[in-house]
């Protein structure tokens, strides 16, 4: 496996300034067969996903990652984003990036927790850009979310004390490998403090406009889900294969898992499953 990085410097279409989003790309050392867009999770980074990579190098693919805003490597405020729309735009970045390298080669995509409502939310104008889609836990809906009447109040924060902290994620959600767990709190690159009450707002209203059009997805795609996840509820994974259009879609959920199924002592089946999927589909 190859291995490249780079920043990439993203104009936002609907919040102020520009930012550098840290990419990094892995090649397999054998003729590339497609490419994998890679969109990591709230509060992570995508160095993360090293071994997912290798596990997809194996089989032929290119995987093209970055670090959102406000993550890893990346400039930005931790735990904090203006507009939704910024995560949007640092996915189109990459994806001009891969046009501008693999323009001849299919392009699927790979979305984990936030990530995966980042890349459905992307897919619903841009889905004519990829051949299929991944979606691992996709954060459609929450069990640590604020009911509705706290909801409320987020939101008026978010208009007048829009970087106030208030809620945290429960690290202990992540794996039932408590190696994984350690390592996800030593991270110096993951984000282990509150969440802004403008990104909790954000991240709602992407949610419910994100299921809201999940109708106009028509492309292939696969939704994963741990049933024991947490962090992301499952009940919005079937809410979400339910709404999606697609003639081919598929729901594949695994018993006693938690949120990062490919960080789960069963990796290797859950990750053997996504790539027989994406083989399928090349």
């Amino acid at each position: 496996m190859r291995h490249s990085d780079e920043y990439l410097e993203v104009r936002h279409s609907r919040a102020r300034g520009t930012s550098r989003l840290y990419q990094q790309t892995w090649l397999p050392d054998t003729a590339v067969r497609a490419v994998v867009l890679l969109v990591h999770g709230l509060g992570e980074h995508s160095s993360r996903y090293t071994h997912v990579a290798r596990h997809l190098t194996d089989c032929g693919f290119a995987v093209y990652a970055l670090d959102h805003y406000g993550h890893g490597k990346s400039d930005g405020h931790a735990g904090f984003v203006e507009r939704f729309s910024v995560y949007l735009d640092g996915v189109a970045a990459l994806l001009q990036k891969i046009r501008d390298e693999r323009a001849e080669l299919p392009v699927f995509l790979l979305g984990h927790s936030m990530g995966g409502l980042i890349g459905t939310a992307f897919l619903i104008d841009h889905q004519d850009a990829f051949r299929a889609a991944v979606l691992s836990g996709p954060a459609i809906e929450s069990d640590q979310a604020p009911p509705p009447i706290v909801m409320a109040i987020v939101r008026l924060l978010s208009a007048l004390l829009p970087t106030v902290p208030l809620i945290q994620l429960d690290a202990s959600g992540v794996s039932r490998d408590k190696n994984v767990v350690t390592n996800y709190i030593n991270d110096p690159l993951v984000h282990h403090g509150k969440l802004s009450a403008r990104l909790l707002a954000e991240m709602s209203a992407a949610m419910q406009n994100t299921l809201a059009r999940a109708g106009d997805i028509e492309l292939p795609i696969i939704v994963m889900h741990g049933e024991d996840d947490r962090l992301t509820s499952p009940a919005g994974s079937d809410a979400l294969i339910e709404a999606i259009g697609s003639a081919d879609k598929t729901l594949k959920t695994y018993p006693g898992l938690y949120h990062e199924i490919f960080n789960e002592p069963e990796q290797d089946a859950v990750l053997a499953d996504m790539s027989r999927w994406l083989e399928t589909h090349l």
